[in-house]
């Protein structure tokens, strides 16, 4: 039985592919590179690069396939697509959290968003989130979402207190 992945996501890096994929591999369980393929002499007039550097990385985080590119400096991340962790315990939104910003940037970021050092958005979410804000208009999920507004981390017992309406 082929066990492809359909749909994987394709991250464009400048140079640094097999770096990234390193550095992501080792903060998810059950991660891995699953294949590295390198440029050649052909197409070196468009692509520019050294036959032999890196041109791809097919990695895996948690059962989730990626593929990292080195396509050169010409197109960057930003937040208009993010990776979503769904985290059960504050101390798995405090292990990505201390992972994923350390050399990146979470101070202009909000309500669990943070940029890696790669500068690639992730959302760092409690599962409880979802079922808090899950109607959207009640006192309960408005209480919930006025917190989340105020937080960079998002801190599960503070959220849970909101909710609850226990301040």
């Amino acid at each position: 039985m082929n066990t492809m992945q359909k749909i994987a996501p394709c991250l464009w890096f400048d140079h640094q592919a097999q770096e990234a994929a390193e550095f992501y591999t080792s903060i998810f369980k059950n991660s891995k590179i699953m294949s590295v393929t390198r440029y050649g002499e052909a197409g070196h007039e468009i692509h520019g690069r050294a036959a032999g550097s890196v041109m791809t990385v097919e990695f895996e985080l948690s059962g989730q396939h990626f593929t990292a590119l080195n396509g050169g400096p010409m197109f960057r991340f930003n937040e208009a697509i993010s990776f979503q962790i769904k985290c059960e315990t504050q101390e798995e939104v405090d292990y990505f959290w201390e992972k994923l910003t350390a050399n990146g940037d979470d101070t202009a970021q909000q309500c669990g968003w943070l940029k890696d050092q790669y500068g690639v958005s992730w959302q760092v979410v409690p599962i409880v989130m979802f079922e808090m804000l899950g109607d959207g208009t009640s006192e309960k999920s408005q209480r919930a979402m006025e917190a989340m507004l105020q937080m960079k981390k998002l801190e599960i017992d503070t959220l849970k207190r909101a909710y609850d309406g226990v301040f």
